[in-house]
């Protein structure tokens, strides 16, 4: 695949992200995609790794569960050749505790055939981490 349908791909996932359409999200993965939200994880509801697309399931369901999406925003897509990076940043609300968590992101995308097969977001998990203290 292109850098160009790559890079489609990732958009199409947010969207799918930002509307709550778990299918459009996982259409484009590969049956044993490398998930991972990098990071020291203690009192965040969802574990840092996820293996394959059930999980991957899972860990969307979790995530709608936990999480009031106020913004997410992907700024700036740089692409090449089976690797998108975006530059980003949300806010969101943790529904168990109230708290507020506003952070920047850096999401790496590989893909395969033109599917993800690996994933890896790098975000402040000290703020994550607050939000759940």
């Amino acid at each position: 695949m292109s850098e160009q349908q790559n890079l489609q791909t990732v958009r199409e996932v947010y969207h799918g992200f930002i509307h709550g359409d778990l299918a459009a999200i996982l259409k484009p993965m590969a049956e044993d995609v490398d998930w991972q939200i990098v990071g020291h994880y203690e009192k965040v509801p969802w574990p840092a790794t996820w293996s394959g697309r059930h999980e991957l399931g899972r860990y969307f369901t979790i995530l709608a569960e936990a999480l009031e999406v106020e913004v997410f925003q992907p700024d700036e897509f740089f692409s090449d050749r089976d690797t998108v990076l975006v530059l980003g940043h949300e806010r969101m609300r943790a529904r168990a505790t109230g708290r507020t968590v506003e952070v920047n992101w850096v999401q790496v995308w590989t893909f395969r055939d033109g599917v993800v097969i690996r994933y890896r977001e790098y975000t402040d998990s000290a703020a994550w981490e607050a939000a759940y203290a």
